[in-house]
């Protein structure tokens, strides 16, 4: 599968400088962890790769702006369903 970063993290509209040059620090961020993340090194590059290296990145990224209330809105998320894994995944099912 080649990488999705860019349908993930896209900047759908020309904005701010500020913000085209966070979202690239994401994808870039993104980017590692599916080329060089250690504990993927044993996977193929394909979806399920995609999948983990994207929960990953949702889930342990340290966030640009860090509120009081990060970790409650981080373990809301996890728990109703994190939007960034579930268009990661069906961007594989929609790949296949």
């Amino acid at each position: 599968m080649p990488w999705g970063g860019n349908s993930i993290l896209g900047i759908i509209v020309r904005e701010f400088r500020l913000q085209e040059k966070n979202v690239n620090l994401l994808r870039s961020d993104m980017k590692l962890r599916y080329f060089d993340a250690p504990d993927l090194a044993h996977v193929n590059k394909g979806g399920y790769r995609f999948i983990n290296a994207v929960s990953d990145f949702a889930t342990h990224a340290a966030p640009l702006r860090e509120t009081a209330s990060f970790k409650e809105n981080l373990f809301q998320r996890t728990y109703e369903g994190n939007a960034l894994i579930d268009r990661a995944y069906e961007l594989v099912v929609a790949s296949a």
